[in-house]
């Protein structure tokens, strides 16, 4: 077992792979994400629509999820919308991965709807990988935080 870097950054020695769901229209999207995360030891899920998303999502529990905009049938803020209507899914952070630039969208998907980041089309390697290794971070402080409140609890 592969132990992840942020795990060790923040001082988290349970030897657990980050594990990240890509959600996307675009096979070759999701195979470069696998490509540049795959490097940091990060385990990808791809998932090609949003129904077919939320079913991984259900799955695997990621530690993230990364989450493709303009897609038919079911588009990402309505991939969005459920996973936060869901018990099991709205504490899972997303990242909003878009060709979607206009200001507007990034403050609406920032401030408005409140996703845990905002990448834009075209992306460089370095920018997704601070992005999600950033969000981890983040979140795993969040989940230590609250597990430390709970022991002062009781």
């Amino acid at each position: 077992m592969r132990i992840c870097r942020s795990n060790l950054r923040y001082g988290r020695m349970d030897n657990r792979v980050s594990r990240v769901v890509c959600i996307e229209d675009e096979q070759e999207m999701i195979e470069l994400v696998k490509l540049i995360l795959s490097r940091q030891n990060i385990e990808v899920v791809g998932a090609l629509g949003g129904e077919e998303g939320l079913q991984k999502i259900e799955q695997v529990t990621p530690d993230l999820v990364l989450l493709d905009l303009m897609m038919p049938e079911m588009d990402g803020w309505e991939v969005y919308q459920k996973m936060k209507a869901s018990e099991t899914m709205r504490d899972i952070p997303v990242i909003v991965v878009t060709a979607k630039a206009q200001s507007i969208d990034r403050v609406l998907g920032l401030h408005i709807a409140r996703v845990d980041d905002y990448i834009t089309k075209p992306f460089g390697p370095q920018e997704l990988l601070e992005s999600v290794q950033k969000v981890i971070d983040r979140h795993a402080r969040r989940e230590e935080d609250d597990d430390a409140a709970s022991e002062e609890a009781a």
